[in-house]
């Protein structure tokens, strides 16, 4: 079983930047599918982005593509969601999470493992 914890949220300006961190413990990232979900206030929670720990292929959201740019530091077995050009609509708490199936990896039920999540604010 792993444990997740994220930091790094806070509150910054439209346009502006932040890094979010997710530090594994009990089992290494290797075991999983990390990624990050965000869950704004009334509304569901909804993939941000994914990376396989093994070759470091990464996947994205849409709505964050081009912007947002997840990474990891196998040394550290911790993941990383590095967000640029914050827009209001990012606003949310965000979620580090282990998922079980590559293919599920979109879905939040293809995550067994979450963190408690930070949150981010993004102002206009």
């Amino acid at each position: 079983q792993v444990q997740l914890v994220e930091s790094g949220g806070g509150l910054v300006q439209a346009g502006g930047s932040l890094r979010l961190s997710c530090a594994a413990s009990g089992r290494t990232f290797s075991s999983y599918v990390p990624g990050w979900f965000r869950q704004a206030p009334g509304k569901e929670r909804e993939f941000v982005a994914a990376i396989y720990w093994s070759d470091g292929s990464t996947y994205y959201a849409d709505s964050v593509k081009g912007r947002f740019t997840i990474s990891r530091d196998n040394a550290k077995n911790t993941m990383y969601l590095h967000m640029n050009s914050l827009k209001p609509e990012d606003t949310a708490i965000y979620h580090c999470a282990a998922g079980v199936s590559a293919q599920a990896m979109r879905e939040r039920l293809g995550y067994a493992y979450w963190g408690q999540g930070t949150q981010v604010t993004v102002s206009s």
